[in-house]
């Protein structure tokens, strides 16, 4: 297969997300023009700012997709790109199953199915999750393979008390699984691979609506200490995510892969400790002992794969937590 080539236009679905801002950056920074998709292009004009502020004009253009779900929702948004990032989920941690995962699952097959459509496309990435190959479970031995489905969640997801975390992790794992399932039938001409990221914190390119990075500055100040009653689990750096996107896109050697964005495991504890360093006058309170996430998991193939394509490993915890909590603005004024 061909791969795309520096100064072809990638579509990434989902632009606005925490994950979406990163891979529009790291795309852009690799060469590549982006278009992004948005329920309604006035609410990424922060994303386009910070674009813009960087690199100059003519890098990032926004398109709007209102319903990722409706019947060839992204038809027109493939035409002419050589390269798909598929990010866009349902995210509305809806505690009804049906609101949740047969959008998510529609959702995935559309972009598949678009891509089908558009002769130029070579590459198609899907962002998946973690929670679609595992749910933390502290203090618990479990070996993930690249063969690992949450079924878990997914039973639990038809029961009438699933929790919205349940929920959402069942409709990550069935969204990634019906890709698997269509591209294995279908055999679509172009490159596939899905990347299955743990928590992201890093770098932000807004105030507030940066997911798992907004748990860490809720913490900080003290507003929304959630973090404090989520399970331990892994997380990753948003720009080693982003990163990781990029490779799969560009990689042939992806192929059919999927990659596990699983940095370090942290705990509540943890996160409180590096608080302390970087403001020892402040009171961040009593820690919480929620155990460890003691799983092992198949991540040597994404971090050798990052420091191929650029030169290093995993970003650490300490400074993932860092860059979370530093200025929005900062990450515009150097290359990662």
């Amino acid at each position: 297969m061909s791969t795309i080539q520096k100064g072809d236009t990638v579509l990434v679905t989902g632009a606005t997300g925490y994950i979406g801002n990163h891979v529009v950056y790291e795309l852009v920074a690799a060469g590549y023009k982006v278009r992004g998709t948005s329920r309604d292009h006035t609410k990424a004009q922060f994303i386009v700012d910070a674009i813009e502020k960087k690199f100059g004009k003519g890098h990032l253009e926004i398109v709007d997709v209102p319903d990722m779900i409706a019947e060839d929702a992204y038809d027109e948004a493939v035409k002419g790109v050589s390269g798909i990032v598929h990010l866009a989920s349902v995210v509305s941690f809806s505690t009804v199953a049906d609101e949740v995962i047969p959008p998510a699952v529609k959702g995935t097959l559309n972009i598949l199915k678009a891509a089908t459509k558009e002769p130029k496309v070579k590459s198609l990435v899907v962002t998946s999750s973690s929670t679609a190959a595992i749910m933390p479970v502290p203090n618990e031995k479990i070996v993930l393979t690249k063969d690992s489905w949450n079924q878990k969640s997914v039973d639990a997801a038809g029961k009438p008390d699933a929790s919205a975390y349940e929920i959402y992790a069942a409709s990550k794992t069935e969204a990634e699984r019906a890709l698997w399932k269509t591209v294995k039938e279908t055999n679509p001409p172009f490159q596939v691979a899905s990347v299955l990221p743990n928590a992201n914190f890093g770098r932000r390119f807004r105030e507030k609506g940066n997911s798992t990075g907004d748990w860490i500055l809720g913490a900080y100040t003290g507003e929304n200490k959630a973090i404090a009653s989520v399970p331990p689990q892994w997380y990753i750096n948003t720009s080693d995510d982003a990163k990781l996107h990029v490779i799969a896109l560009t990689d042939p050697a992806c192929n059919g892969e999927r990659l596990f964005g699983f940095a370090g495991t942290y705990t509540y504890n943890e996160i409180l400790d590096i608080f302390r360093k970087i403001d020892p006058s402040k009171d961040f309170g009593e820690g919480v002992d929620l155990g460890k996430d003691l799983s092992e998991v198949p991540n040597k193939a994404a971090e050798d794969l990052l420091k191929k394509h650029y030169g290093h490993g995993w970003t650490d915890l300490e400074e993932s937590i860092r860059q979370t909590l530093a200025p929005v603005g900062s990450q515009q004024m150097k290359s990662y």
